[in-house]
């Protein structure tokens, strides 16, 4: 298994100096990678940092962290304009880049701007986008007309330098996230209570879930493609076997949730540097 700190851009976080700080005492510390969210901030009443522009200082701080976006709401941002930021950030971090996409949760993200946020409508435009995305990250020239989205016959560059383009990991807990998953490059699972005080999903849980995402991957002819199983989690008080347990259960990364919510920047830089929670 591979472990990555998983910074939520909030608040003190928000900064991406911050940001920076914690990618290169993770790289210093022997982390896999970093991971970061996708949020406005608006429904925890702070500002949050753009995770694109975020991990392009962390791609110019560092030489080999994988840079995860976990996950990108796809419903509220233009298709196209997500390829061009993937393709850039895959080139200028050296291939490093993993898109990770959901179907977005937080209400305030959308209806503050308009947007709508009924499951259906959000996830619908998922669907439709995350076809439009694996279709011009790989060059293709695209023509499309579709409920939410319009594509005449262009192709949107640079192209990554991941042939045929970054791997697409899909988060989410409900069974169509699992199907939707088992469709693209990963899946990443959510071990951490809301409000990110405690571990709220035990890995035998996490384990029934691994075996029907396979279950559905083995249906669609893919079990021999490679997927990649991330969890959401934090160590703390539980050491290392907390992370071994969900290892044995499936999982391939290790996302050491890292928030405000866990204390200041220093609190989490002194988290970093004692490494990951390896056995």
């Amino acid at each position: 298994m591979k472990y990555a700190i998983d910074v939520a851009p909030l608040g003190e976080l928000s900064d991406p100096a911050a940001i920076v700080r914690l990618a290169r005492a993770a790289e210093e510390a022997g982390w896999d990678g970093l991971s970061i969210w996708d949020s406005t901030g608006v429904s925890m009443g702070t500002a949050s940092a753009d995770p694109f522009v975020a991990l392009a200082g962390v791609a110019a701080a560092t030489e080999r962290l994988r840079l995860i976006l976990s996950v990108v709401a796809l419903p509220r941002r233009r298709p196209q304009l997500v390829v061009q930021s993937v393709g850039t950030l895959d080139r200028l971090s050296g291939g490093r880049l993993v898109l990770g996409v959901g179907a977005g949760g937080d209400a305030g993200d959308f209806t503050s701007f308009g947007e709508p946020v009924e499951a259906p409508a959000r996830i619908g435009r998922l669907d439709e986008s995350i076809a439009l995305v694996d279709a011009l990250l790989r060059g293709e020239v695209v023509r499309h007309e579709g409920p939410a989205y319009f594509v005449r016959d262009v192709a949107v560059g640079p192209r990554p330098v991941q042939d045929p383009r970054p791997p697409i990991w899909l988060g989410g807990m409900r069974p169509g996230a699992l199907r939707r998953a088992a469709r693209w490059d990963g899946w990443i699972a959510i071990a951490v209570s809301d409000d990110g005080s405690g571990i709220n999903l035990t890995s035998d849980a996490f384990g029934e879930m691994v075996e029907r995402v396979n279950a559905e991957r083995a249906a669609l002819g893919r079990s021999s493609t490679p997927f990649d199983i991330a969890v959401f989690a934090f160590s703390e008080p539980f050491g290392p076997d907390l992370a071994r347990a969900f290892s044995a259960a499936g999982a391939t990364w290790w996302l050491e949730s890292l928030s405000p919510m866990r204390g200041s920047i220093d609190d989490l830089l002194s988290i970093v540097a004692t490494g990951p929670p390896r056995p």
